[in-house]
């Protein structure tokens, strides 16, 4: 029915009685006439009473005397069927509204009034919405008369309960120890945030298989960064932010919008996660306004997420978009301030060792004549020379290793070195002939790449495994691949063959330090690291003994997932 007021009931005289009660409850979208004339809209007694039982909400017509008990004069079967304690709670609430006897009646400027009540039943708590309002009492009855709507508003609590949690938990994602956290390097750090995360989906949100993505500002590629009971091979797929092409989580990240797959195998978005999974769950990860990657959730049923599901997700996402970027900014920090201290160092010192620079040239003049003094001299300028060398490879962080004339200096072979075949990928040449120089020296037979993509090219093209690497060593950040993908390479093409990670003052930005570790990573090295500690890592890697073992090392000698 279309109409452009409120709708009109028009009630006999016989059911006058119910209409005191219909007043308070049906508001101003309806208006109650009573009528001698009846008619084809009139509505009697017991029609009103089916209309009231048909509510599917408690309703009730109380009359508050003074000093007297509480009468229920009507109630409807809604009413009738709640629980005993919840129906005494309506009525003490009543009571309490009956001694405001002052108080002008509903319909004159009054709103009603609310309580919220709570019952324990078997299965947990209920919640109840009880709205109390006064209503036109029979004429020469000077007692209050109550009309009364009670909504189950279960439903809604816990909602709002775990809202509340997750609120919490998200608080407990972002709300780092800095003390604690500034002692661990990356990987820990990551895995520390990534064993939340794990335990929060699946306690509050019931979520058993899912990834986390980021989005690699460099290369505009989707990266896990987090998986919980999904394949290791989901990370083949070569996702970026796109609304087509890139299954669902490349269009939520280009759209940041969710996006739920009802039914996998019709979805022409969905590309294959989970074997057998029926539909999927997708939530951008925000900071600020800005899309930093998503969230997948897949069921191995259909339809399997609701409404509320999405709304949890996306609150839940957004506090794993936040710690993460806060511990980017983190690590970020730390190289920025491994930078800049470091700057400074080299800045105080420069000073003096011109002026020892200057006194020693003095020195050389003075002692031409004398060979015993002129060689020490000569030691002197070196030496000044070899300082300001060695301190401007640890300035320059990344972009150096520290001892290699030392170990260059080392031509003997070593017999767990010899003849083993190593791959070696890093884009800096100076890393790149350092390491393959130490190598070779000890016996090594290196095959040096200049970025990822010739790595992975490298181990995808072995002719048989009698020629394959039996170590690979790669660096994280490369301007193509990163080192989890190189990683991801030769496990898929090798099988168990151990692999070295390293990075510059910890920084990780695609978090393959953890993603590795989980699956086997043998050990990573933080540079600017001294070149033995490789050559130490290597032949561990190499050793009979060597191999995978439960958790990458660090070159502070720690266990990146333990």
């Amino acid at each position: 029915m279309t109409t452009n007021g409120p709708i009109r009931v028009v009630l006999t005289p016989g059911s006058a009685g119910v209409a005191r009660l219909l007043a308070p409850l049906l508001g101003d979208g309806f208006e109650l006439v009573v009528s001698d004339e009846g008619g084809s809209a009139s509505v009697g007694e017991a029609r009103t009473r089916e209309l009231l039982d048909a509510m599917g909400e408690g309703a009730a017509l109380l009359r508050v005397p003074r000093g007297a008990p509480i009468e229920v004069l009507y109630a409807n079967s809604f009413y009738l069927g709640l629980p005993e304690a919840v129906r005494h709670e309506v009525l003490e609430a009543s009571a309490r509204i009956g001694a405001m006897r002052a108080r002008p009646a509903h319909g004159q400027g009054e709103a009603p009034g609310t309580e919220l009540l709570r019952e324990n039943v078997g299965d947990g708590d209920r919640a109840f919405d009880v709205v109390i309002g006064r209503a036109m009492p029979t004429e020469g009855d000077e007692a209050l008369h109550l009309a009364v709507v009670v909504r189950d508003a279960t439903e809604a609590a816990r909602f709002q309960q775990k809202l509340s949690a997750i609120e919490r938990a998200g608080d407990d994602l972002v709300g780092f120890d800095l003390q604690t956290v500034r002692a661990m390097n990356a990987g820990e750090r990551l895995g520390m945030l990534e064993r939340k995360v794990v335990k929060y989906a699946h306690d509050l949100l019931n979520f058993d298989h899912f990834v986390v993505f980021l989005i690699d500002p460099r290369t505009q590629k989707l990266q896990i960064v987090i998986s919980a009971g999904l394949p290791e091979d989901i990370g083949a797929f070569d996702l970026r932010p796109a609304v087509e092409g890139s299954g669902i989580s490349g269009h939520v990240a280009a759209t940041g919008r969710s996006y739920v797959c009802t039914d996998a195998e019709t979805d022409p978005r969905y590309l294959p996660g989970l074997a057998d999974a029926r539909s999927s769950l997708t939530v951008p990860l925000r900071v600020g306004d800005k899309v930093v990657g998503v969230m997948d959730v897949e069921s191995m049923r259909a339809h399997a997420f609701t409404e509320s599901d999405r709304r949890f997700a996306e609150l839940f996402a957004r506090y794993v978009g936040l710690a993460l970027h806060t511990l980017d900014l983190m690590v970020a920090e730390r190289t920025e301030t491994n930078l800049t201290v470091s700057g400074r160092v080299q800045g105080e010192i420069d000073e003096p060792l011109d002026d020892i620079a200057h006194e020693a040239e003095w020195l050389r003049q003075v002692a031409a004549k004398d060979p015993e003094a002129a060689a020490h001299v000569a030691r002197i300028i070196s030496d000044v020379s070899s300082i300001r060398e060695r301190l401007a490879n640890v300035t320059s962080g990344p972009q150096t290793l520290l001892g290699v004339d030392k170990a260059l200096a080392v031509r003997k072979k070593d017999p767990v070195l010899s003849g083993r075949r190593v791959l070696v990928a890093d884009d800096a040449a100076k890393i790149r002939r350092i390491i393959g120089d130490v190598l070779r020296s000890r016996g090594c037979v290196v095959t040096m790449c200049e970025n990822g993509g010739e790595a992975i090219g490298k181990l995808e093209a072995i002719p048989d495994r009698a020629e394959a690497y039996e170590l690979v060593i790669s660096d994280i950040q490369m301007p193509d691949r990163n080192g989890y993908e190189v990683f991801s390479a030769a496990r898929r093409t090798l099988g168990e063959v151990p692999v070295i990670l390293m990075t510059g003052f910890g920084y990780d930005p695609h978090h393959s330090i953890v993603r590795a570790s989980q699956e086997g990573l043998r050990a990573v090295l933080f540079k600017p690291f001294q070149i033995e500690q490789l050559v130490e890592e290597v032949r561990k890697a190499l050793a009979p003994q060597g191999g995978p073992g439960n958790g990458a090392t660090t070159s502070d000698g720690s266990r990146v997932n333990a």
